[in-house]
């Protein structure tokens, strides 16, 4: 059901006069498709079983231990290590590795992805507002941005804000949220529920603050190589290279994760065997299931998003903010680490806020940032157009709706911009870039794609809890007129 939408209009695209595919890439597509079906089943199936009541029994087991400095040091350690190790880094890196080393951007990020997991658990134990914080982060944000722009160098701002969205990947998404359930259950107090929420969304701060700085000391342009996105590329043992290097990214963060986990079993949760052993399948499971769906997204995906791009602007560029509408709606339905937040906000809220209303305004908010996207290809303006205003609006809903949707929607922006947006999205966006601005162009105007879908679900996702309040108003003005309208003779007197 997820994954059935995007094929099915890609494949209707093909019959159009629009996009043509040869036979080879539609076959590759369709087995893509169906691997791709496979690896998130297994992942999600290996998140319920691993990778979920690994975070909470970290999360608890370290608060109980009652020292607050063993638990801010474990995640400190927990943020860089496993950031360090997102494949999605890696290649944000390359692109800049002309003007900054590869390895210091990474400990960079790493540190401040550390950093910012530190100051997501201290708002837990002290119970502060999140939208205070957000907001005080994302004022210094914007000024670096200024600082960027005036002395940097500005090729790095929608890279920068890119790193936000890439650094959340599939892997550290679940187990960063369950975490923030288990420190919330035990040191979160009354409004436990609301406090586990909130952990990517300051995560996701600490890189785009980390390569900003970087980018103000920066010297020369920032270089983009294009790469080959023929489906031939990625047939052939260049197939078994794409497996083998995927499942080494995967297979290290994982390790990463597991390692941990295995030293805080040895010294404090002792948890029992059948329960390691069920948290050993579920490893597998999730190993298996993002080897398979990466590599996928990989060898069909990602050819298929940059013809698309390519063809779309070369002879029908108007129609390009449609379809990138189109592609959003369905796209995010397929990242396999929205149905592991989906079901958490469900579980957590008490079925207050359904998958289904979640994933709708996921949807619209996801479309709508694709659009907005290809309109600013074709007219080649800054990303701060789109995101100074986008951010104001998300930080000042943030005063109107429960708090509780406000942690909601800004860690769903760091989970809608996963790999699937990255390795479909991004190379339809790169295709589109190079088809009406050229090569020069892709650095400012595709990147930032990864950036938008970001950012839209904090505003999409905060009008549900704005139209729940209403609703609620409403409910509660008519009960109160039914009460005030009632016949007295119709009243009974027990008295």
């Amino acid at each position: 059901m997820s994954v059935l939408p995007v094929t099915l209009i890609v494949l209707l695209l093909n019959l159009t006069p629009l996009v043509q595919f040869s036979a080879r890439e539609t076959v590759v597509f369709l087995i893509a498709a169906a691997v791709l079906i496979l690896g998130m089943a297994l992942f999600n199936l290996g998140a319920d079983m691993a990778m979920t009541p690994m975070g909470e029994q970290v999360g608890s087991g370290l608060s109980r231990s009652k020292s607050l400095w063993l638990l801010l040091f474990v995640c400190f350690l927990l943020g860089v290590f496993i950031t360090v190790a997102e494949p999605d880094l890696s290649v944000l890196a390359a692109q800049v590795s002309d003007v900054l080393d590869s390895s210091v951007l990474v400990i960079a990020v790493g540190i401040g992805v550390g950093f910012f997991l530190v100051l997501a658990i201290l708002r837990i134990v002290s119970r502060q507002s999140l939208s205070a914080i957000l907001m005080f982060f994302y004022m210094l944000l914007f000024a670096l941005a200024a600082l960027v722009v005036t002395v940097g160098n500005g090729g790095f701002l929608p890279l920068a804000f890119d790193s936000g969205g890439v650094t959340t990947g599939p892997i550290t998404v679940p187990f960063i949220m369950a975490l923030g359930v288990g420190v919330a259950t035990t040191l979160g107090g009354k409004n436990a529920g609301e406090n586990s929420f909130g952990l990517v969304a300051l995560c996701s701060v600490g890189p785009v603050l980390a390569v900003m700085a970087l980018g103000i000391s920066a010297d020369g342009s920032v270089a983009y190589t294009l790469a080959d996105y023929s489906v031939e590329a990625h047939l052939g043992r260049e197939l078994l290279r794409t497996l083998l290097s995927v499942a080494r990214e995967v297979g290290i963060s994982l390790g990463l994760i597991v390692l941990f986990f295995a030293v805080l079993q040895a010294a404090f949760l002792h948890l029992p065997r059948r329960k390691i052993y069920q948290m050993m399948i579920g490893i597998a499971y999730t190993l298996v299931g993002l080897v398979l769906f990466l590599s996928a997204a990989t060898v069909g995906f990602m050819p298929i998003g940059y013809q698309i791009g390519t063809e779309l602007a070369a002879e029908h560029r108007q129609w390009l903010p449609l379809f990138g509408f189109l592609l959003g709606l369905v796209v995010v339905l397929a990242e396999p680490a929205i149905h592991v937040l989906n079901r958490q906000v469900e579980e957590i809220t008490n079925g207050s806020v359904s998958k289904r209303s979640m994933m709708l305004a996921l949807s619209i908010g996801v479309g709508v940032s694709i659009g907005l996207s290809m309109l600013r290809i074709l007219l080649d303006f800054s990303i701060l157009y789109y995101l100074i205003p986008g951010y104001f609006i998300s930080l000042g809903l943030s005063f109107f709706v429960p708090r509780i949707y406000t942690a909601i929607a800004f860690d769903s922006g760091g989970v809608a911009s996963g790999p699937l947006t990255s390795s479909f999205i991004l190379p339809f966006a790169i295709g589109a870039c190079m088809m009406t601005q050229g090569l020069d162009g892709i650095m400012s105007d595709a990147f930032g794609v990864v950036a938008m879908v970001a950012m839209t679900p904090l505003i999409t996702i905060q009008f549900l809890g704005f139209r729940a309040i209403t609703a609620q108003k409403v409910r509660e003005k008519t009960a109160m007129k039914r009460i005030l309208d009632a016949d007295d003779e119709q009243i009974i007197n027990f008295m």
